[in-house]
C-alpha cells in the first residue's frame, strides 16, 4: 500500500509566493507543516519536527542561508527526505540535484507542474 503525501513544508522568503503556495497546497488537499522564510529557519524547523514533512518545497535565493546550503544540511539530518527545488536560476539545478533533491521546477511554473512532482514523488513511495 502506498504512503498518501499529506505533509509540505514550504521554504521560501517572499510572502506572496508563501501564500500562493499555501493556499494551492492545501486547496489541493495537503496540509502545509510550517513555513520558513530562509534556509537557516528551515533548518530550525525541520529539526524541530516530531513528524517530518513527506515533501519540502525549497528556494535557493534566501536571505541568511541559501537553498543549496539547507538542503544539504537537512539531508544530512535525514538522506530520505523528499525536496523539490523551485527557482528561476536554472545554473542551480545541476548542483541540487546533485545534492539529492528529487525534482527541480523552474520559476514560473504553473501549479500543475508542482502537482506533477508531487505525484511523481508519490509515485516513488
Amino acid at each position: 500500500m502506498l504512503s498518501e503525501i499529506t505533509s509540505i513544508f514550504i521554504v521560501d522568503d517572499n510572502k506572496d509566493i508563501q501564500v500562493i503556495y499555501k493556499k494551492l497546497l492545501e486547496f489541493l488537499g495537503f496540509e502545509v507543516m510550517g513555513i520558513a522564510i530562509n534556509g537557516k529557519e528551515a533548518v530550525e524547523m525541520f529539526t524541530s519536527f516530531n513528524h517530518k514533512p513527506d515533501i519540502i518545497l525549497m528556494d535557493h535565493r534566501m536571505p541568511v542561508k541559501n537553498g543549496l546550503q539547507a538542503t544539504r544540511e537537512i539531508l544530512q539530518i535525514d538522506p530520505d527526505t523528499k525536496i523539490i527545488f523551485s527557482n528561476a536560476d536554472t545554473n542551480v539545478k545541476e548542483e541540487s540535484l546533485a545534492l539529492g533533491v528529487v525534482d527541480f521546477l523552474e520559476k514560473p511554473f504553473i501549479s500543475k507542474s508542482l502537482l506533477n512532482c508531487i505525484n511523481k514523488i508519490q509515485d516513488l513511495h
